[in-house]
């Protein structure tokens, strides 16, 4: 057979094969046609300016509002009722759209890292009764349950709600009722929606580091604070700084805290809101200083994701005797600490949970008034099954994401193949590069980026997002799932396949086998459970996506997912709290099944669900 240079070069392998070529191919050009392509038909609009090219759509957001130094507003000021009564209101100070998202970010960062490290050191480093409970309920938060979970999270923050309710009518700490509104609000609840992400990073960290490092620091007179100050936290920094990093690009990007706490004007001027408010309004939506902001939101994320992979970098955390065997160096706590882990730590976790509790109780309740909701019904949950266009949501989000987990897969398969087994190629970084990139994309950004691309490629087609009564988003949905959900299936799959060696597939190859037979007979049935795993996450990710569904899929009403049908329901004069509450239920019931699933199917102790 003849050598190919060329082939070795580009594919890795001296001899052209058309499943290699074939296998780095399609993903690349699918990435290249559906995510690239996308963000520069973005840049082409921004940079454009009466037909020629211009920094004016980015000078523009150097107005007052969008950045406001020194900022505006009274951080927290008491207000008084009707009856009399003082409140403590805290909403924050405006310091223009974009840097408030920035601060907004950094600060769920911040807090995300220290509730996120502290529970991972707990559980990591301490055996206590109940720490299988307290492992279970770590793992609620990240339980989807798009917008309603938020909603819940601002009633537990009103004059009448929980936090007042145990803070100041039964402990007596508050001087005055307390109410949170505004980009406090919003961080609180992203707080409590993604400290888990952090925990689980932490975690995997923690249970990781050779023991005998932090033997050998106390052997020379290091304890306490000072050894995980220079020991322990150093060595699990990079899980934690992973954590941290996909906080704050998940921060930037969200839109449920936003939407629900949109009632201050605060909330509202973040740069996730205001390109969605460009697609519910119908105006601005194909504005160039729309694209140029959206820009800036993806410009932002990047510099968090390279930033912190570069301050990572420049530190050494190595282990010699990595790959050996130990045991985590596990104790009972001190009394002292078991007071901490009981009457602090406890307590906070039991707050962070209450959001998707109270899902459940709103979805089961004809009211929520007060601190608790009242009368039980059933009716809100059965209209799932009986209400048509419930029913149609579901069937449409079911469509998406099952179509979406197919391309999915194949893309994951074909780029984990190609960058595992053939690492000389000079196409594999590129394409190891492009498979993770959506990590680091803001899922409204995408958004953004396929609204232009399908107006100028297909205008006045079914697939033209400015042809409102004729647009048709599945196709564009299905794509948009694709891209956002393909690292997570990837990384599922590239696990697999790292585990099994490659000799296997060159002694089918030996004996005769085509490329295509080592592949579909010798290495896909042992990586057949990554292949499920990945399968199954990925459908959970995309039956909760939240960005791209209540933008792009909010259009045209007739093919709403389920997360466009929810942002309806809480939004809308109309709509019902509790219905959203009960489709909320039926996500946080198919995220079990498939939690319980993958556990059995990969024998994985944690499955990683709770991506918007």
């Amino acid at each position: 057979m003849k050598v190919s240079k060329w082939s070795e070069n580009f594919f890795g392998t001296p001899v052209f094969d058309p499943v290699v070529v074939a296998s780095f191919l399609f993903p690349l050009l699918y990435l290249i046609a559906f995510l690239i392509i996308p963000v520069l038909a973005m840049l082409a609009i921004a940079f454009e300016y009466n037909g020629h090219l211009s920094l004016h759509w980015f000078s523009s957001l150097l107005d007052r509002y969008y950045i406001s130094l020194p900022p505006s507003g009274e951080f927290a000021r008491i207000i008084t009722t009707g009856t009399g009564e003082k409140i403590y209101y805290i909403q924050g100070v405006d310091f223009g759209v974009i840097l408030n998202s920035i601060l907004v970010s950094i600060s769920v960062m911040i807090l995300t890292t220290i509730l996120g490290t502290i529970f991972a050191f707990i559980m990591a480093r301490y055996d206590f009764p109940g720490k299988n409970i307290v492992r279970v309920l770590l793992f609620v938060p990240l339980l989807v349950t798009p917008f309603v979970n938020v909603f819940i999270v601002k009633k537990m923050f009103l004059p009448d709600g929980i936090i007042n309710w145990l803070f100041y009518d039964v402990l007596h700490l508050f001087p005055y009722r307390v109410q949170i509104d505004g980009l406090v609000g919003v961080i609180i609840a992203q707080t409590m929606t993604y400290y888990p992400i952090v925990y689980l990073n932490a975690y995997a960290s923690f249970i990781n580091i050779d023991p005998t490092l932090e033997e050998q620091a106390e052997n020379l007179g290091s304890g306490g604070f000072r050894l995980f100050r220079t020991v322990t936290f150093p060595l699990a920094l990079p899980g934690i700084a992973a954590g941290a990093t996909l906080v704050g690009i998940f921060s930037l990007e969200d839109l449920a805290a936003p939407i629900v706490f949109q009632g201050n004007g605060l909330a509202r001027k973040l740069m996730s809101f205001q390109i969605y408010s460009a697609f519910t309004s119908g105006f601005n939506v194909g504005s160039p200083q729309l694209a140029a902001l959206a820009l800036v939101m993806l410009a932002i994320a990047i510099l968090m994701f390279l930033g912190i992979r570069k301050y990572v970098s420049m530190r050494q955390y190595a282990m010699l005797s990595k790959g050996g065997r130990w045991k985590p160096r596990v104790a009972k706590p001190r009394p002292w600490q078991a007071v901490l882990i009981y009457f602090v730590v406890l307590p906070v976790l039991l707050l962070s949970v209450f959001p998707q509790i109270g899902v459940v109780l709103l979805a089961f309740s004809e009211r929520w008034s007060g601190t608790w909701p009242s009368g039980f019904t059933t009716k809100y949950v059965e209209s799932i099954l009986t209400q048509p266009d419930i029913e149609r949501v579901i069937i449409n989000s079911v469509m998406y994401s099952t179509i979406a987990v197919i391309v999915i897969i194949l893309l994951s398969l074909t780029a984990s193949y190609t960058t595992s087994r053939f690492m000389k190629s000079k196409l594999g970084p590129v394409l190891d590069s492009l498979s993770t990139m959506p990590i680091a994309i803001p899922g409204i950004v995408i958004a953004m980026g396929y609204f232009f691309f399908f107006a100028r490629v297909f205008p006045n087609t079914p697939l033209d997002p400015t042809n409102l009564l004729g647009f048709n988003p599945a196709m564009v949905l299905i794509l948009a799932y694709s891209i956002r959900r393909l690292p997570f299936a990837a990384r599922s799959i590239a696990a697999g396949i790292q585990q099994i060696h490659v000799s296997l597939e060159e002694v089918a190859l030996n004996l005769g086998a085509s490329r295509w037979k080592a592949l579909t007979g010798i290495l896909m049935p042992l990586i057949l459970l990554n292949l499920l795993g990945g399968a199954m996450l990925s459908f959970v990710y995309c039956m909760s996506e939240t960005s791209v569904g209540i933008t792009l899929g909010s259009i045209n009403p007739e093919y709403y997912p389920i997360t466009a049908r929810m942002v309806e329901l809480m939004t809308s004069a109309v709509g019902s709290a509790n219905l959203a509450a009960a489709l909320g239920v039926f996500l946080m019931a198919v995220q079990i099944i498939a939690i319980v699933l993958v556990n059995v199917i990969t024998k994985q102790r944690y499955s990683f669900i709770g991506l918007t």
